[in-house]
Order: structure tokens, then sequence, then C-alpha cells
């Protein structure tokens, strides 16, 4: 995110996390991480890899190499879903506690950086050496400081699940396939996806559920089928597009504070002032 005030571009340490983040990030990782191959007959080529969802008819459209002349599935093919979330609060997640959102009309809880104000701690500066000395970027000590804070709305920690399938024709492709789901994260299950600078981690289910019609002496194009369940603890900041208060806060300290003086209403006037 970047502010463009002033046509000076200031990079903001943080992008919004949404559920499609999260799920963005699982895709990517599949498809450019794991980034599979498998013997076809065209060859060793790189097994497609498709989002489930219910724009069907958008997806045929979209790739047709997917697809036959009768609008069957070309395999092998990976696909991935998403299975559904849990918010547990005993999985407190990169945040140990709740920091409800400041009652203000711009909010934000979380805080992400602090820097000095440079133009105006200066401006301070310069005023205060030229009130002492009469010299403007006298050195001195300047102890009147402008920080400028940037926060975020409270990270909240869920539990993503996603199924990934894997259909093949043969049980080669299968193996093949399969394979590098077990040995990729070594002996343990664990693994991190990213995305726009987030990261978040995620784990295998050891168990993989197989299926497959070989035995079946129908008609119906013969398939292997193997489910892999993968959970991902991620976070959410924000409430997407339905957020009223500003994703990125800005807030500067006061330094100085200045009390003007009412003569009018003490009764005074110029004389009783000398």
């Amino acid at each position: 995110m970047t502010d463009n005030k002033n046509n000076d571009e200031t990079v903001i340490p943080f992008e919004p996390s949404t559920i499609e983040t999260v799920d963005v990030a699982m895709f990517e990782w599949l498809n450019e991480q794991m980034d599979l191959h498998s013997n076809t007959n065209r060859g060793f080529k790189k097994v497609p890899v498709i989002w489930v969802s219910a724009e069907r008819a958008y997806q045929s459209k979209r790739d047709k190499d997917m697809r036959d002349k009768e609008g069957a599935l070309i395999l092998p093919l990976l696909s991935i879903e998403r299975d559904g979330f849990e918010k547990d609060p005993s999985n407190k997640g990169v945040a140990w506690a709740n920091v409800p959102p400041n009652p203000d009309v711009q909010g934000g809880a979380f805080m992400v950086t602090r820097q000095i104000k440079q133009d105006k701690t200066a401006n301070f500066a310069n005023a205060g050496a030229k009130k002492q000395t009469g010299q403007i970027n006298f050195p001195r000590k300047n102890k009147k400081i402008v920080y400028e804070t940037i926060s975020i709305p409270f990270p909240v920690s869920i539990v993503a699940n996603y199924v990934v399938k894997i259909r093949t024709e043969y049980q080669q492709q299968m193996n093949d396939l399969l394979q590098p789901f077990m040995t990729r994260t070594g002996n343990i299950d664990y693994f991190r996806v990213k995305k726009d600078g987030h990261t978040f981690e995620a784990f295998i289910d050891g168990s993989f559920s197989s299926n497959s019609n070989v035995e079946d002496m129908g008609e119906e194009e013969r398939m292997y089928e193997s489910e892999i369940s993968i959970r991902v603890l991620a976070y959410l900041v924000g409430s997407g597009p339905n957020q009223e208060k500003p994703f990125v806060v800005r807030r500067q300290n006061a330094v100085e504070v200045k009390i003007p003086r009412e003569r009018t209403m003490l009764g005074e006037d110029d004389f009783d002032l000398l």
C-alpha cells in the first residue's frame, strides 16, 4: 500500500490480509512452489491446477485445454477447494491478547511501526534555535521530537481447511503426484505459504485417502483419485470491503501544549500587564 501525498511514494509495510489472501497463497503454493509434473501421452507435462468453484462455465471458456470435445476434464489434474474455517479463541496466533480498536474516527489497534517525523521535528528544532540564538540550524539539543505511529486493525486468528484432490488415469501418474506431498516437508508435516508480505503456517494431514473405479467394469472412464487435507493457521486484518474506518492509521504525538489566555474573560487590559 502506498501513500502518494505530495507525489512522494511511501511504502506502508503491511497489506490487508483477507480470505482471498489466504486462498491465493495456497493456490500459488500448489501451482508454483510444488510445480508438479507427470508423464502423459504428450510427454512430461506440468499438471494443471484449478480452483474448485461454482463458476464451471467460466473455467471451461477460460482454459479450453482442460476439457476434451465432450466436456470431460483431461487428466491428470490437481484441484484445490476451501473446506471451511475455524475460529478458536484458544488459538492466539501472532497476537496473544485482544486489543480493542481506538474509539475515534480513525480506529486502529495494532501498532506496525513508529518513526520520527523528520520535517516537523526539524521545524521545532529550528524555531527553538532561532528563539534562543537568533540563528536557524544552530546546534542544540531538541526535546520536541514528533513521532509518527502507524497502526492497523487487530489481527484475528483463524484456521482455514483446504482439500487438494489428485485425479489421474493411471496408477503411475498417481504415484508421481502423490509422493511429493509426502516428502516435501521431510519427516514433519509443516510448511509455509506467503502472499502480499503475509506468511501463514500450514500443516498436511498425514492420512491420504484413495479412491478409484478400476474394479468397475462400466463404461465410465478410468480414474484414480486421492484427497489431501491441509490446515492453514492464518489471520485476517480488517473487514475487507466493509471496513468502515481506514485500514492504515497514522497518528502523531503532541510535543507542545499551548493554552491561550483570554484577557476579556479575566477582566484585564493592556495596562494591567505592564
